[in-house]
């Protein structure tokens, strides 16, 4: 008499960890104007490879029109290079990185749609709302320090041009680069 088979029940999906939010928040670069992140950061995030990420994108050309994804000039791509201290050209990249805005990136949750790909775009899109929130409360601030410079006209000149002054500094102090010196 022969056994019947018992057939085997699925797996239950591995439980999702959620992305730490300044994990991704670090990732999020300045890139022509617009905030994105690099493909292979988004590969990582999601769990994949980069190279299955680009494959599902290029089945779903149509999605993804070029002011919610591009590819990096060759420019960019070295000062990026550089940057992160990524490949030579002996092994790694051999060509230019896509980025994706936080349209594309939205759009990506239609494309995957694993349980690790639904908590990570919400970490995302949470990162950027905070990213947004924060660039509007520094404007505010701006503003505010703008009206109290009219209202209490040459008393405080010395103080507001300060405090505008470490406003500045703060925004436009150069990188440190990373790396040994020759």
């Amino acid at each position: 008499m022969a056994l019947a088979r018992v057939p085997r029940m699925p797996r239950p999906e591995k439980a999702c960890r959620p992305v730490p939010r300044v994990m991704v928040e670090r990732k999020i670069l300045l890139v022509r104007d617009q905030r994105v992140l690099l493909d292979v950061h988004l590969a990582a995030l999601y769990g994949v490879e980069t190279r299955a990420l680009l494959q599902a994108i290029r089945r779903n050309r149509t999605r993804f029109p070029p002011d919610f994804m591009f590819r990096l000039d060759r420019d960019e791509a070295v000062r990026l290079r550089s940057q992160f201290v990524i490949s030579n050209g002996r092994g790694g990249r051999r060509y230019a990185p896509y980025v994706f805005t936080e349209q594309g990136i939205a759009m990506l949750s239609s494309v995957l749609r694993s349980p690790r790909a639904i908590q990570v775009n919400i970490q995302i899109m949470r990162a950027f709302v905070r990213l947004r929130e924060m660039l509007a409360t520094h404007a505010d601030l701006l503003r505010r320090l703008e009206a109290m410079e009219r209202k209490y006209d040459g008393q405080f000149v010395a103080v507001f041009e300060a405090i505008r002054e470490l406003m500045s500094l703060r925004a436009n102090r150069p990188r440190r680069q990373i790396g040994f010196r020759r």
